[in-house]
């Protein structure tokens, strides 16, 4: 699109309707936007404003606009896409999985790139305009991997920005990682994780401070997979939130998956979502229906941001999955049985880096003059409606740019 351009006809969210003192449904209103070098300049209602200009008009033909989502846990490097299919292999645990694939990582690194952009472009359509990725660097390939997603992420500048996180899949001690990890952070991996240390490395206390000292060597956020389950998990998450404390990594860390929380009682959970909350360390779900996952609702309500992720998907550890966000928010939505109006609109934010439409009152949060000029357009009526039916994207735009899709509604919904 042109740089300075009217898109006009933007279905967004703009209030609520309120019945007996509850949010009964959500009120919408098409507006007109002046989008200048990708921002939203001017935000007019259609119907009060005759638009006259002699510059470009772009029709978004009430097509809702929502926030762009975010894809914050994958494995752009494990993914089969783009090669003929393979189902998954069963193992009995985690070292086996392992295991099996230490075995294949060489044979899929040669195809790293082609396999990767197949999931940025579904993601993409999807409406994630974002991901977080993370990277296996271990001494079976060592940097290939990295050098093949990095590949496919520059061929994605301009639609999707991107974190890397460097991740040593077969243990940080257990392989003796952590000069390949240091490598990797100079080559452009932009946070450290770790993985299970109690479970993985068997030594929870050395393999934490390692994680947390190459994190603290590189000015690098944290981002640290426990899938180790009940106390064993719950004794990690409070050793690591103390090095976080002790380090000053305040705000910089994330745990992902964090089974034990869901493991564990209610008020044991409370207790480390307290303190999770007082130190910024987030929690990154993919929102599981094979096992207990932690408590999103009570660490949400204390103060723990929480954010979604697909993970890996058609790879050597499952092949479901669909990579689409607004699927996790809906599922999400479904697991907490948040089926009313306001509770499926504010499930949105789970998949937005916690952007929300609308506040309680019905205030407008999104979008406003002034916010970047990227975009979900959906075929909804409001944001409720997206995340309940999972409603199809028509077109993706990033800085103003159609990035996916298109906005005539009719070949836009045709081609997905």
């Amino acid at each position: 699109m042109n740089e300075a351009y009217w898109l006009i006809n933007v279905t967004l969210d703009s209030g609520f309707v309120f019945e007996n003192e509850r949010i009964d449904r959500t009120k919408t209103a098409t507006y007109n936007m002046y989008i200048k070098n990708g921002i939203i300049e001017d935000m007019q209602l259609a119907s009060t404003m005759p638009l006259e200009t002699d510059g470009p008009v772009h029709d978004a033909r009430k097509l809702l606009a929502l926030p762009p989502f975010k894809e914050m846990h994958n494995h752009l490097d494990k993914t089969y896409l783009g090669l003929p299919w393979k189902s998954c292999t069963p193992v009995p645990n985690l070292i086996e999985r392992l295991k099996l694939e230490a075995k294949e990582l060489a044979e899929l690194a040669e195809t790293g790139q082609l396999r990767a952009e197949r999931m940025l472009q579904l993601l993409l359509s999807g409406g994630a305009t974002h991901v977080r990725t993370h990277v296996n660097i271990d001494p079976y390939i060592g940097m290939k991997n990295l050098e093949e997603i990095q590949r496919a992420l520059y061929r994605f500048k301009g639609k999707m920005t991107y974190e890397i996180v460097a991740f040593p899949q077969h243990g940080l001690l257990r392989t003796n990682s952590k000069g390949l990890m240091r490598q990797a952070m100079k080559e452009g991996a932009s946070l450290v994780g770790g993985l299970d240390p109690g479970g993985v490395d068997n030594n929870i206390e050395a393999s934490l401070y390692e994680m947390v000292d190459l994190a603290v060597e590189f000015d690098a956020d944290i981002d640290i997979h426990i899938h180790d389950p009940g106390h064993l998990g719950l004794y990690t998450i409070k050793k690591l939130a103390s090095l976080i404390d002790e380090a000053g990594w305040k705000n910089r860390a994330a745990i992902s998956h964090a089974f034990a929380l869901g493991d564990v009682s209610i008020g044991e959970s409370n207790e480390v979502a307290s303190e999770l909350s007082n130190l910024g360390i987030a929690i990154m779900s993919t929102v599981p229906i094979n096992r207990v996952m932690p408590p999103v609702d009570s660490l949400h309500e204390k103060g723990v941001h929480v954010a979604l992720g697909c993970d890996g998907f058609y790879d050597s550890w499952s092949p479901f999955g669909t990579g689409d966000m607004l699927e996790k928010a809906g599922r999400l939505a479904e697991r907490y049985n948040w089926k009313d109006e306001y509770a499926l609109s504010q499930s949105l934010q789970f998949i937005t880096g916690g952007v929300k439409t609308l506040d309680h009152e019905g205030n407008r949060l999104w979008p406003k003059a002034g916010n970047d000029a990227s975009m979900v357009f959906v075929d909804a009526s409001c944001a409720a409606e997206a995340v309940a039916w999972r409603s199809t994207r028509a077109a993706v735009m990033v800085d103003g740019n159609l990035v996916y899709g298109g906005l005539d509604r009719e070949s836009a919904l045709k081609s997905n």
